[in-house]
């Protein structure tokens, strides 16, 4: 195809080609899916009409779901009915909403778990002036800049990719649309500027990253100060599930990004793609809620 304007739709990357093993996945994806409604539906349910959990942490978390659900929701629903319907098309307005919405979603996650982790830092190391720090107020502020800071990313990121002549056909090796993808079917000597941006995300998400590594440093030197064993284990249950995530994030979007392309392979980025895509808003509730009692007893 000689450019973009040329392209009316996408061909994702398929799970299975006999029909049996598309059944398989379809029915695997949909137990994976309905897992991860239940799971995050129950804690913004939870949190939402317990006014026991109505404190910062929890709205925090009450976020942190909602785009779970969002980032599931963008890319699953899609691939199961590909398989149930025995197709691999996704059309060009439709690919350009996948990749904004995903992108988004990520992007605005990973900007709250940085916001979470400052939360848990005032919390731990500066207890007694956490009520004037995160107040009601701050909350709604630095949740509103997560989300629009995923936003105005997500925007660019799209605006950019699909303003790029595409020459390499329209075989998309992975199973819904993200940035690097579309870019592999750019023209060569075309993809500059998208590439920049890409630098520029990778430096503000290693920025967060620096942030949360040193938030956290100080919260576990807080941490081993308290003198009972009570005060530790209850400081430690607080951020044990937030780390957890962060490690399960972090991990799979850096091995998916930043690995050298010589070992990539599209069954390795398919695999990979699961779990940094499907795998986390579905266990992110349950890391969250096996730690808590408070959240487990609104349950």
């Amino acid at each position: 195809m000689s450019n973009s304007s040329s392209l009316n739709e996408f061909l994702l990357l398929a799970f299975a080609d006999t029909r049996e093993l598309q059944l398989l996945h379809f029915s695997l994806f949909l137990g994976i899916y309905l897992a991860a409604l239940l799971g995050n539906g129950l804690i913004i349910t939870a949190i939402t009409c317990d006014h026991r959990l109505h404190t910062p942490m929890y709205f925090f978390l009450l976020n942190l779901s909602l785009l779970d659900l969002g980032s599931i929701s963008t890319t699953v629903p899609k691939s199961m009915a590909n398989s149930l319907r025995d197709t691999r098309a996704i059309s060009y307005l439709g690919c350009a909403a996948q990749m904004f919405s995903f992108a988004f979603f990520m992007s605005a996650e990973y900007c709250l778990l940085t916001v979470m982790s400052y939360d848990r830092y005032i919390a731990i190391c500066k207890p007694l002036h956490y009520g004037t720090i995160i107040g009601s107020r701050a909350c709604v502020k630095m949740a509103a800049a997560a989300w629009a800071s995923g936003f105005l990313n997500s925007l660019l990121h799209t605006a950019n990719t699909f303003s790029i002549p595409l020459c390499q056909g329209n075989v998309v090796d992975q199973f819904f649309c993200e940035v690097p993808q579309i870019l592999k079917l750019s023209c060569s000597d075309s993809y500059l500027g998208e590439i920049g941006l890409l630098v520029l995300s990778v430096c503000l998400m290693l920025g967060c990253f620096v942030f949360i590594v040193l938030s956290y440093v100080q919260i576990f030197t807080a941490v081993l100060r308290i003198p009972s064993e009570q005060g530790r284990h209850k400081a430690f249950s607080m951020c044990i599930p937030h780390l957890t995530v962060v490690s399960l994030f972090v991990s799979t979007d850096a091995f998916i990004y930043l690995k050298p392309p010589s070992i990539s392979s599209p069954a390795q980025d398919l695999v990979v793609a699961v779990l940094y895509a499907v795998v986390p808003p579905t266990v992110n509730p349950l890391i969250y809620s096996m730690r808590n009692k408070e959240l487990k007893d609104a349950l």
